[in-house]
């Protein structure tokens, strides 16, 4: 979602993915700002003026903190200057007036244009930061320091010309100052009176009482100079902070601009629509698709879906095969909640959103080993605290409760659960399970809305509709799940074995747990490796494809095979 041009927009637009709305007129209009952007003539060149705009709210706090460099002192004004291209664009739309600040601070970044030099270092004590003309002692102090730099090269070439060293040259560091520096070939050419203070590999270096007359005047200045320019700086960063409030608030709207155009971008680019919002307990969304799983680059198309929740149907029971999609639609119709509620728009057709107080959503399976917690008790944890918590103003996607535990325990807890949030919460709810007893729960409660996700059968494989429809689910298609995985195929034929003996029984109530751990009622189908191997190759091959030599060919691997132990 995040289609911001600045770090102060990205920061907004995760407080308010975290903290959704729940005021009806705020999430309206924010919406209205959004829709007001949707002409590219006016967003493009908001945007496109956004990139010039530096982090206002970062450079304010460092301000407060009296550690704003010169650099960032700079990069504020040329924020400020480039401010009225953003907000200019925007002056005449209606969701904006009396929004936009009435006046920048351009005070401010003329007095920081005037100190600062275009390119300053990032420390303040460096210098080269205040501009010519802003002190009189300061410009003193540069002019001396400039005919300095000038006067080094003055005294190099006189001493050369003196000695007739060519190769002879004054350098600085801040041990020895300023110094002469002569190779070695040329020491037989040095005047007596040169003092010698250093001998390296290749060089001998030399100072001279003009050399060092030089160097005191020289760096007398510079260091003068640096200080001069360390108070003015100071002082300039000091009478700044007045400024402090005028630029938090303009940090604040301008950060409010950059999310709503790139919300208003991402709706274009990805066909979003407006959702309605109000304070109903109703929630209807017509074509909905999830945000995240769409963008991305799948092999098959994303098949948007209708889901329905109203106060006289609130909790729909949702099964389906394993891989069909359930989770995606729960996890999607959350998703389009939490944008609307943050002022988005959201992805689908058409939607109608009543505000939702919290939305919980019990998805996956996950342990907390460290704190002594299974996979099946972080599950009972987690639907405890939506028990506990959730409204009848409130979204829950529950999916597999009960699914750690033993079929009886599971069922019984997961029927528990469902008549909860029926008869006490009353919450709009999305229960996706493959205990397929449930769906008997809609004879028994007026508000339970059976909803499964399609699939076809062929030659024993499933092929996945991902398409929403009324009415339960007969089968959840484990084992042609398990196939697709790559389970062995001794594996998936004994397990048909065991679903159609289980299915044989009259009644769940008849059926012994102990059954699949104890002895079977007939010897177990064992089939030999060889026999797979031979089956494997049958499947693998085309008939059509095959050339007499070829077919020969195959017929001696099979004969080979077949006679393995």
């Amino acid at each position: 979602m995040d289609k911001t041009k600045t770090a102060m927009g990205g920061r907004l637009l995760r407080q308010w993915l975290m903290a959704p709305l729940l005021d009806l007129r705020k999430i309206q209009r924010r919406q209205d700002a959004i829709e007001v952007l949707l002409d590219p003539m006016v967003r493009e060149i908001v945007r496109s003026h956004l990139r010039e705009v530096s982090d206002i709210e970062r450079l304010a706090a460092k301000l407060a903190q009296e550690k704003l460099n010169p650099r960032e002192m700079l990069a504020l004004a040329n924020s400020i200057y480039a401010l009225p291209k953003v907000l200019d664009p925007l002056r005449p739309l209606v969701p904006f007036q009396g929004f936009l600040p009435k006046q920048l601070p351009m005070t401010l970044a003329d007095e920081i244009y005037e100190f600062i030099e275009d390119e300053p270092p990032v420390s303040i004590t460096d210098g080269d930061i205040i501009r010519a003309g802003v002190n009189k002692d300061l410009d003193e102090y540069t002019n001396l320091a400039k005919k300095g730099r000038l006067a080094v090269a003055e005294i190099e070439e006189s001493e050369r010309k003196n000695t007739g060293i060519t190769s002879l040259k004054v350098k600085y560091n801040r041990v020895f100052g300023y110094f002469l520096e002569v190779t070695h070939a040329n020491v037989s050419k040095v005047p007596e009176t040169w003092i010698r203070k250093q001998t390296l590999t290749n060089s001998e270096r030399y100072i001279t009482p003009k050399l060092k007359e030089f160097e005191e005047k020289i760096l007398t200045a510079s260091d003068k100079k640096k200080a001069l320019e360390h108070e003015i700086y100071l002082s300039l960063r000091k009478r700044l902070i007045k400024y402090l409030k005028e630029l938090q608030s303009l940090a604040k709207r301008i950060a409010h601009i950059d999310v709503f155009a790139g919300l208003a971008e991402l709706a274009t680019s990805n066909r979003y629509c407006r959702p309605t919002v109000n304070d109903s307990r109703h929630l209807s969304i017509i074509a909905g698709r999830h945000p995240v799983i769409e963008a991305m680059n799948m092999e098959e198309p994303f098949v948007p879906n209708d889901v329905h929740l109203a106060p006289d149907s609130n909790l729909m029971i949702l099964t389906g095969p394993n891989m069909a999609g359930k989770s995606t639609i729960m996890r999607q119709v959350a998703l389009i909640s939490l944008m609307t509620q943050i002022g988005s728009f959201v992805p689908a057709s058409k939607a109608n959103i009543g505000i939702c107080d919290r939305i919980f959503v019990r998805v996956g399976a996950s342990d907390d080993l460290a704190r002594g917690r299974s996979t099946f008790m972080v599950e009972m944890g987690e639907t405890a605290l939506i028990l506990n918590h959730a409204t009848n103003r409130s979204l829950i996607m529950l999916d597999e409760i009960g699914r750690g535990t033993s079929t009886f325990d599971g069922l019984s807890i997961a029927w528990a659960v469902a008549e909860a949030i029926h008869d006490k919460i009353n919450a709009r709810t999305i229960f996706a399970t493959h205990y397929h007893e449930l769906t008997t729960l809609a004879a028994k409660k007026e508000r339970i809305n059976l909803m499964h996700v399609s699939v076809i059968e062929k030659n024993g494989k499933i092929v996945f509709l991902r398409t929403l429809q009324n009415g339960g689910s007969g089968k959840s298609y484990g084992i042609q799940c398990a196939k697709l995985a790559g389970m062995p195929r001794s594996v998936v034929r004994r397990a048909n074995e065991i679903l159609k003996d289980l299915e044989s029984r009259s009644t769940t109530d008849n059926i012994d747990q102990l059954n699949l751990f104890s002895a079977p009622a007939r010897e177990i189908e064992v089939v030999p490796e060889n026999l797979e191997k031979i089956e494997s190759m049958l499947t693998s091959l085309s008939l059509d494809d095959t050339t007499p030599r070829e077919a020969i060919s195959i017929l001696y691997r099979l004969k080979d095979t077949l006679s393995q132990s």
